[in-house]
C-alpha cells in the first residue's frame, strides 16, 4: 500500500476547459431556447455531473434516455471546441513528476462522462501519469457528494485521510471535504479569496504548489487525525 494518495479533479485542474465548457454550454442551450448566466454556469454547471445539471435545466421529471440524448450532445459540441487546444494547467507536469518521485499515487476523479476523460488525457498528454481514472459514469452520486474521491481511493487502495484533492469548483471542494481528505484549490474558477477559506491549501496554478507541502499538509492532519478541516 502507497503511503499517500493524490487525486484530481479534471476540468479546471488538469487542464482550462472552463472556456471550452462555458461556449458549448451556451451554445447547447441556445438551442434549446434556455440561456446561462455566469453565475449560472458556476452553480449550476462547474463540478456537477450532465444528469444533476441537465434536470436542474429541464426539469426533474427528465427520463435517464432524454439525459444521455442531452448529454452527448453537450458534451460532443464540447470536444469539438476543445480538441488540439488543450495543455496542462502552468506547473502540472512538475508536479507530477515530484509526486511520482516519492511515490504517491496519482488518480483522476471528475465528474466528466468517461469520452470527455480520455479526450483530455489524452490531449494533454497525461494519460499515462494516472494509476486510475474514476468519471462520472462509475458513480451514482455527483459532486458534492465524496462518492467520486472514495472510489479513487477505494481504487488506490489509500484511506481517505491520507488523500489529498486538488479541485477548483465548490462542489468539488465539498465533496474532497466530505470524503475527510485534504483539499488544495486552483482559482481557475474561483478567486483564491473565495476558495482559501474552504481548502486547506489554494493556489493561482501548480506552479505556487510543491511536494515538500503537499506532504506537509498530509502529515499534519497524520497528526491530528480528529482535527476539523475549514469550515
Amino acid at each position: 500500500m502507497a503511503e499517500w494518495a493524490a487525486l484530481f479533479d479534471m476540468d479546471g485542474v488538469i487542464a482550462d476547459t472552463n472556456p471550452f465548457h462555458r461556449s458549448s454550454w451556451r451554445a447547447f442551450c441556445a438551442k434549446h431556447g434556455l440561456s446561462l448566466s455566469e453565475k449560472d454556469l458556476e452553480r449550476r454547471v462547474y463540478g456537477r455531473t450532465n444528469t444533476d445539471t441537465l434536470r436542474d435545466l429541464f426539469g426533474p421529471e427528465l427520463s435517464p434516455e432524454r439525459i444521455h440524448d442531452l448529454s452527448e450532445e453537450k458534451e460532443r459540441l464540447f470536444r469539438q471546441m476543445a480538441t488540439g487546444k488543450l495543455s496542462p494547467l502552468p506547473g502540472l507536469a512538475e508536479l507530477i513528476a515530484e509526486l511520482q518521485r516519492s511515490g504517491t499515487l496519482l488518480a483522476v476523479a471528475t465528474s466528466a462522462p468517461p469520452d470527455n476523460a480520455s479526450m483530455v488525457l489524452r490531449e494533454t498528454g497525461l494519460a499515462q501519469a494516472f494509476a486510475t481514472v474514476v468519471d462520472a459514469s462509475m458513480v451514482a452520486r455527483g459532486k458534492p457528494a465524496p462518492d467520486v474521491y472514495l472510489a479513487a481511493s477505494a481504487r488506490l487502495d489509500v484511506p481517505p485521510r491520507a488523500c489529498v484533492v486538488f479541485e477548483d469548483s465548490l462542489s468539488g471542494v465539498a465533496a474532497g471535504r466530505s470524503a475527510g481528505m485534504a483539499v488544495v484549490g486552483l482559482a481557475t474558477t474561483h478567486p483564491v479569496s473565495e476558495l482559501a477559506p474552504l481548502t486547506d491549501l489554494c493556489a493561482q496554478d501548480f506552479r505556487e504548489i510543491g511536494w515538500n507541502s503537499i506532504k506537509t499538509l498530509l502529515a499534519d492532519r497524520r497528526r491530528n487525525p480528529n482535527a476539523p478541516g475549514p469550515a
